[in-house]
């Protein structure tokens, strides 16, 4: 059964994700806190398999990513109905434009905070690692494919999610649980983000 997709945030990494799932005929609905309107431009350049909606209708999907800047994160989820177990792809990172100031998160990783916005959620963390033009871009990249790592608490949201890294093209590697995954590709202050990563086969 093909899980439907929809997409909060409309910036770098959210449009990145959607030129992605268009090139290759995936469906998708972005949202953002402007309405869809504001978005015509955008759905019109990607392609006929992205549309524009609300933020609740992208966020009724089955498999939901969210990449929103960090200070706007609870405003942007606030008052949605529940994730009843749907699954939420943390592509966020606690640091935005223009200071580039890290975001206070009192000793946890920005992970654990997210989840708290999306309770009943099952949380995976993706996509945030690469640039946005790394990822809007070809995955077959210098004789192999791209690497995407991700990571999370719930196995079965995993596998879900590595199949659609899969499905798009990129080599996906599983990180283990939020609480060491979510660490390692945190930015600032994770290892991992600063590497664009190939497969070679």
């Amino acid at each position: 059964m093909t899980k439907t997709i929809g997409i909060i945030g409309s910036g770098s990494i959210g449009s990145a994700f959607a030129r992605r799932l268009a090139s290759t005929g995936i469906e998708a609905t972005i949202a953002n806190s402007r309405g869809p309107s504001s978005l015509k431009d955008l759905v019109r350049e990607i392609g006929p398999s992205i549309t524009a909606g609300t933020v609740t209708e992208a966020a009724s999907k089955d498999i939901v990513l969210v990449a929103v800047n960090w200070s706007k994160l609870p405003a942007a989820l606030a008052g949605l109905p529940s994730w009843n177990g749907r699954i939420v792809i943390d592509a966020n990172n606690p640091i935005e434009a223009p200071l580039f100031k890290p975001a206070e998160l009192n000793g946890r990783i920005s992970s654990e905070v997210f989840a708290g916005f999306v309770p009943g959620a099952r949380v995976v963390k993706a996509f945030n690692h690469l640039q946005a033009h790394v990822l809007a871009s070809d995955p077959q990249a210098d004789g192999g494919k791209r690497v995407l790592l991700y990571s999370g608490d719930d196995n079965a949201a995993k596998a879900e999610v590595a199949a659609l890294i899969d499905q798009l093209g990129f080599f996906g590697i599983d990180l283990g649980s939020l609480a060491v995954g979510g660490k390692l590709v945190q930015f600032p202050g994770g290892p991992l983000p600063v590497h664009n990563l190939v497969k070679v086969a």
